[in-house]
């Protein structure tokens, strides 16, 4: 059988799970059409040499179901996730754009809603909408409401935090508890009561990624687990800088709500998507320091460092079990849980 008739000849959508599938449509497909020095690094956002200095440039889309949910809705979501992704190069976010697609009949009352969030969330980080657009399209033709948008930050000077720059010997923090957003979303999509709080973690994390730079020059690599959570999040790194991670069980924050929805829907925490959370892969000699500066921060109290880098394996990523075994942690294949950013 040829690669051809392997690999599947529609889209699916598993496609955009952040996954195996999704890996293979940037390279099958976009990479190898569009190729160049920015987007080659494979990172959520370019940096730019610019008049004035480096920037960080990104650009996302918002298409979550249900569009509101425990914790947030589409539009504080579109501003936290645009933000975060600025703030993985080490960024200050400066500015955003905001594109709407609407459906005929969607409800004012709930774009009114939608657009207090998107300002609220914006008052928080300190960052303007500065450009927009709003398309409506005819009933039937889509689901209630899609957001895209765009954003730009500014980078301090000697700041290198892409996914391509993590060394032997580093190790990695967390700033909380994983899978509360994917979890969170599912629950209500499904009406699920699991008679416990179940809050996503959608949340602007500029401010704690500029905490940690003062405390530290040696921040290796920067990274959110949204789709695909961690286990795919650190698998891109470890292909991207040619090491292997290696992962504690034991040290893995995962709150007690999450782990017990976790059990019952046969889900693994670490493939569940995150919107507040922040992988750092740092200098051994920093790491206490830099735990020390997440626990006094708003979106680190539950801190934690959860894994090391090592020159064994390249490109693989091995949980170290709590029994004292090992597997291997691969990206997401499949489609877990569908539209959850």
């Amino acid at each position: 059988m040829t690669d051809k008739m392997k690999k599947p000849q529609q889209i699916t959508l598993d496609h955009g799970a952040g996954g195996e599938a999704s890996h293979e449509l940037v390279h099958d497909i976009f990479l190898k059409r569009l190729d160049n020095e920015f987007l080659h690094h494979l990172d959520d956002s370019a940096v730019l040499d610019l008049t004035g200095g480096r920037f960080a440039m990104t650009t996302d889309s918002y298409v979550v179901d249900p569009i509101f949910f425990p914790g947030g809705d589409i539009g504080s979501l579109a501003v936290h996730g645009t933000i975060n992704d600025l703030s993985m190069q080490g960024a200050t976010p400066l500015y955003l754009t905001l594109g709407l697609i609407l459906e005929e009949g969607f409800p004012i009352a709930d774009l009114t809603r939608i657009m207090d969030s998107v300002a609220e969330a914006g008052r928080e980080a300190g960052v303007k909408v500065v450009a927009g657009d709003t398309k409506v399209v005819p009933k039937g033709k889509m689901d209630r409401v899609f957001i895209n948008t765009a954003g730009i930050g500014s980078i301090p000077e000697g700041v290198e935090a892409g996914s391509h720059n993590a060394r032997p010997g580093d190790l990695i923090l967390i700033n909380g508890c994983i899978g509360d957003h994917g979890i969170a979303v599912l629950a209500t999509r499904e009406g699920l009561d699991f008679q416990t709080e179940l809050k996503s973690d959608s949340a602007p994390l500029n401010g704690l990624v500029s905490a940690v730079l003062k405390t530290s020059s040696r921040i290796h690599v920067l990274r959110d687990p949204t789709r695909g959570g961690v286990a795919t999040a650190l698998n891109e790194i470890a292909g991207q800088s040619g090491v292997g991670i290696t992962l504690f069980e034991d040290a893995l924050p995962v709150s007690k709500p999450v782990l017990a929805a976790s059990e019952l829907l046969g889900l693994d925490p670490l493939y569940l998507a995150n919107e507040g959370k922040c992988l750092m892969v740092v200098d051994p000699d920093d790491a206490d320091a830099l735990l020390g500066t997440l626990k006094q921060e708003k979106y680190g109290k539950k801190a934690a460092i959860i894994g090391e880098v090592s020159d064994k394996n390249p490109g693989r990523v091995l949980l170290k079990t709590r029994v004292g075994g090992a597997r291997i942690l691969t990206m997401l294949t499949g489609e877990q849980l569908p539209r959850i950013c």
